[in-house]
């Protein structure tokens, strides 16, 4: 096993070079830049240079002056010493601006996944071993819905019934007025409060595809052989389902699991929008908007390597889940 995993990080180590320069030619190749907007607005200064000599200096002082090659290996050389420059949107270090907008992102994204596997493996779980029930039915249903709803319909129609009729929860932010005025604890509970909807949002939108995926697999575990041959020795079905049954069904979810690291801290783009949270789906969409380099390779950098991660981590545990991958 330790001889797989350290074949594996390095493997990695090799991918994630190719990948974070790929990112960095992307980057490097987008038709609008920070540099070119910054040029502008200082050209239009009374008595100020040219817009051609304005973008000289700048790329000469970002190191945009030089060829790809040569700009990706100066990244390289700062980022393996853990310099990874200045924001050029937010203008703080970039680890900086990173570290005060992750957090936000990965609680929502841990709370939703938790929730979502609560969900969405029991209910796949009833559905498959009461196939064609009215259970299994209404489980499908609620599945297909989940799956269909874009995201920005479900938030929309939460904050309408809840913000706008009800009035339990605030349209947007992530704390109320009063919150400056509010004890440790009261402000927790205001912060958590914004952050109902959002989650709840993640959560429906999600939950339907781990569900199916649960039901399908479960199905094709209680046709096989060896769960006839549990029965006909008289096993409970209780201890049928869930101690062979759902063992093997483990085997695939742990994809899911592993493959999921990333989007932990990812964050949610479209639903950071909508509720106006400042996490960092919503601060990376505007640094590459921006072409804010420094925090755009950062960050999109660390999501390879979580990607990278995930792939090892579900190889392990389908070795922790199935006998037959450690023997081989």
């Amino acid at each position: 096993m330790w001889k797989f995993i350290v074949k594996r990080v390095l493997l990695s180590v090799l991918i994630l070079f190719c990948v974070s320069f790929i990112i960095y030619g992307m980057m490097r190749a987008l038709p609008g830049s920070y540099v070119e907007n910054m040029a502008m607005q200082l050209s239009a200064a009374p008595g100020a240079k040219p817009y051609e000599e304005w973008i000289a200096q700048l790329n000469a002082s970002y190191g945009l002056d030089k060829g790809v090659v040569a700009g990706y290996f100066s990244w390289l050389s700062d980022a393996i010493r853990g310099q990874f420059g200045d924001s050029w949107k937010f203008t703080v270090p970039v680890t900086q601006k990173f570290s005060e907008v992750i957090w936000l992102s990965f609680i929502m994204g841990a709370i939703s996944f938790v929730l979502e596997l609560i969900i969405a493996i029991p209910l796949g779980i009833l559905a498959a071993t009461h196939q064609y029930s009215r259970a299994d039915y209404a489980i499908t249903a609620g599945a297909l819905v989940g799956i269909s709803l874009p995201t920005f319909f479900f938030a929309t129609i939460l904050k309408l019934v809840f913000s706008v009729k009800l009035g339990w929860f605030d349209l947007y932010g992530l704390v109320g007025r009063d919150y400056a005025q509010l004890s440790a604890m009261g402000q927790f509970w205001d912060k958590a409060n914004h952050l109902v909807l959002p989650i709840v949002t993640l959560v429906i939108v999600s939950v339907g595809s781990t569900m199916r995926y649960t039901r399908t697999n479960m199905l094709e575990v209680l046709n096989s052989d060896y769960i006839r041959t549990a029965r006909a020795k008289g096993l409970s079905e209780r201890k049928v389902i869930y101690h062979h049954a759902f063992r093997n069904t483990l085997i695939p979810l742990v994809t899911i699991i592993g493959g999921s690291l990333p989007g932990l801290f990812s964050g949610a783009l479209i639903t950071e929008t909508l509720f106006a949270i400042p996490g960092i789906g919503y601060v990376s969409y505007q640094a590459m908007v921006a072409g804010d380099i420094p925090f755009s390779m950062f960050y999109m950098s660390f999501l390879a390597i979580l990607t990278l991660a995930g792939n090892l981590i579900s190889d392990i545990l389908y070795a922790v889940v199935d006998p037959r991958v450690r023997i081989a």
